[in-house]
Formats: C-alpha cells, structure tokens, sequence
C-alpha cells in the first residue's frame, strides 16, 4: 500500500478488532502481560501500531504524515470471563462502553503524530470528537466540506497547532444509539463544563458502575432512569460525576 501510493495524497484507516472480545490474540502475544488475555491484546495492538509507524518511516514519509489514534468508546466494564476482567479501565470516570452520557463510555484518549508540523510532547485538555475527523482530512487533502448540510465536526488543526486555545465545541450532544442520554456546555466566558443527564442507565449491582446483569447497559426502557430536571454536574470541578448540582449547592 505505501509503495503504491507514497508519491501520492493517501488516507490509510485502521480498524483494529483488539481489545474487544472474544480477545483473538495470536499465539507470540499470549501469556506476555502481566494483565492477562486483555493485556496481551493490548500488547499486540501496540506491536501492530508499531509496524504501521515503522513503515511510514521507512519510507521516507513521517513528516508528511498526520496520524490519529483514538479509541471509540471507554473500557468495556461487564466483559468477564469467569473471575477475569476481558474489559479495560477508565480511571476516574463513571461507567464504560455502551454508556451514552457518563464520561467513562464516551471520553477517550486521542493521540496525534505529525513531526515538523505539531509540536511533540504537548498535551491538550480540549475536548474534541470523532466527528472533527472528517473536516480535519478533507482540509488536509486541500477539499472543502460540503455545503448543503451541516457538518458537525471542527477541523482539529487549529487546535492541535495552538493558533486557538479552544475546541470549536461549545455543546456536544451524547446519544446512546438513537436516544440522547447527555449534553454537555463549555461555557465560553467563564470557562466552565457543565454535564445535563437526561437519562442515565440502571447500573446492576448499584455500586458499580456498570451493567453486569445485563452484559451492557441498555439505551432506553425499563433499563435506564429519566431525569426531569436533568442530572447537572460542573464537570470542571467533578470529572468523576460524583456530586449532582442542585440550587441549594450551585444558584447559578
């Protein structure tokens, strides 16, 4: 592929099958983690990843290559097997796949490669979107968004370059298949994120965090709770969304 089309404007996409189950870990990653089949999937997607930088650097073409890595959902959390978690880990945030509103199902880590372009080692707490994919590559490729609808993604370069300090997302709408669980404002002037849950799901056992009676948390039903008024969190000062506002502790 690269021999091909190394002269040439190319777009390469990867959809990794690793870290999802059933695990299909080839036998030179099995038993290499300390962390189990997930992690010895996990060790063999960086390998993979590793190749795919290798040959783009063998072929001359790292500093014209804009790379992005993300995931599309949290950590799965109801993935067992037996006594072993087959699921990842999402920190400090609640809930995990499947889970339309809280962060530990939508909020992901994004890495972006381009030397001599981007600046390495910055971090950026912005928040953006897979959505922002789509303009950031037709930019790139010298196109132009098509203008009879609207595109709900932002050109990432900006950003990503440092000649704007925020993400052109001042609300972002949080769906759960077609039902939206959450939305989230940045507010502009005061800098402040706050989080509105319109429905969240019923975690199974309460303490959770996840759905393990069910495997996944359902979207709607009798699976999930709707709140009116919505659940509010300022997510600047909660990220774990621990604490619900209500006008007694936020008059605002």
């Amino acid at each position: 592929f690269y021999f091909r089309n190394k002269h040439r404007p190319f777009l390469l996409f990867v959809s990794l099958l690793h870290v999802h189950t059933p695990l299909i870990t080839t036998e030179k990653f099995q038993g290499r983690s300390r962390h189990g089949l997930y992690g010895d999937n996990v060790e063999e997607m960086d390998w993979m990843v590793g190749k795919l930088l290798d040959a783009i650097d063998k072929e001359g073409l790292k500093n014209a290559t804009f790379i992005y890595f993300a995931s599309d959902h949290g950590g799965s959390l109801e993935a067992h097997r037996g006594n072993a978690q087959f699921g990842g880990w999402n920190g400090i945030y609640k809930g995990g796949k499947g889970m339309g509103g809280w962060e530990g199902g939508i909020r992901v880590p994004g890495i972006v490669r381009w030397p001599g372009v981007l600046p390495a080692g910055t971090v950026i707490h912005e928040l953006t979107s897979l959505m922002d994919i789509f303009p950031t590559v037709v930019h790139l490729a010298g196109g132009a968004v098509p203008q009879d609808r609207v595109i709900d993604g932002r050109p990432l370069l900006p950003l990503l370059q440092g000649t704007v300090q925020r993400s052109g997302h001042e609300f972002m709408f949080h769906y759960c298949g077609a039902f939206l669980h959450a939305v989230r404002w940045h507010q502009k002037d005061s800098g402040t994120t706050w989080k509105a849950h319109y429905a969240t799901p019923v975690f199974q056992p309460e303490a959770s965090g996840g759905c393990f009676g069910r495997g996944i948390c359902p979207c709607f039903g009798d699976g999930v709770t709707h709140h009116d008024p919505p659940l509010l969190f300022d997510l600047s000062k909660d990220p774990s969304e621990a604490n619900p506002l209500s006008a007694d502790t936020e008059p605002l």
